[in-house]
């Protein structure tokens, strides 16, 4: 408990730094680091499998992604469907060059599942922060977003660790209850209310919904993940940070929540 709560206070400090008080361009640099660790993490957890990935490939891929993004770089209408195809070819055209063909269908899958799953969604941080929706101000939509969806977090942490009596879906995650999954939307719910002043321009109905869909999607998010360590056969997606295991298991929430919000903020917008 104790690292924990260290390390969460190291953190708290160091994104407040990276999103006030340092350049758009240090904010994308950050996102781009924990992109590709993330990314490595999730292909050491899928090597359990024997799977024929490509981690490099994907990972390079990933963190373009969100280089792209900082940069707005759209040579084309529909950007989206271009990159989404051409990574497809391209992971294709690397499984041309394998001899061997055992488990070729599910290798591509995997890499190109990895590539929107972290990469494309987590580079939705960058979008959000560049961007001049409702709110002009990128970093206060960005500090909303995240404080809303760690406080899910760290709600249905202490509520399952001191509540927790029922299991939620134990063949995902035996150490999930529902009393924690519960006190993690109703954290996400309330801080949603509480942060409201972060962005004044949205009406209070939105705050509302904002912190439903955070509250759900954060929890989905950190569930997604579990099935996946699940499936391989590990607890955490590394040992990189005490008590908190990987950044995998860190941004897990995140990757569902972020996307969404951005898109919500889009159609207020």
């Amino acid at each position: 408990m104790k690292q924990r709560i260290l390390i969460a206070s190291i953190w708290i400090l160091a994104i407040w730094a990276i999103i006030f008080l340092l350049p758009t361009w240090c904010f994308t640099t950050v996102v781009t680091l924990i992109t590709a660790m993330a990314m490595f993490e999730f292909f050491s957890i899928i090597q359990k499998k024997h799977l024929p990935t490509y981690r490099y490939f994907g990972i390079l891929v990933g963190c373009l992604i969100a280089v792209s993004t900082h940069f707005k770089f759209r040579p084309t209408e529909g950007w989206e469907f271009l990159l989404i195809t051409t990574i497809c070819l391209a992971v294709f055209l690397l499984q041309f060059t394998k001899r061997k063909t055992d488990n070729a269908t599910s290798g591509v899958a995997v890499t190109i599942f990895a590539i929107f799953y972290i990469g494309w969604f987590f580079s939705f941080l960058v979008k959000i922060r560049i961007s001049d929706l409702i709110v002009p101000d990128g970093r206060m939509m960005v500090a909303f977003l995240l404080i809303v969806t760690k406080s899910g977090d760290i709600g249905a942490y202490f509520f399952g660790k001191h509540f927790g009596a029922h299991q939620l879906i134990p063949r995902i995650s035996p150490k999930k209850s529902v009393e924690g999954a519960i006190g993690g939307f109703l954290s996400s719910f309330l801080i949603a209310f509480l942060c409201a002043g972060l962005m004044p321009q949205i009406e209070f109905i939105h705050i509302v919904i904002l912190g439903i869909l955070l509250g759900i999607l954060g929890q989905i998010g950190d569930l997604s993940e579990s099935l996946i360590k699940r499936d391989c056969l590990v607890k955490d997606s590394s040992a990189a940070f005490a008590g908190l295991g990987g950044m995998l298991d860190l941004i897990d929430s995140l990757l569902f929540t972020s996307p969404i919000f951005y898109f919500y903020m889009r159609f207020l917008s």
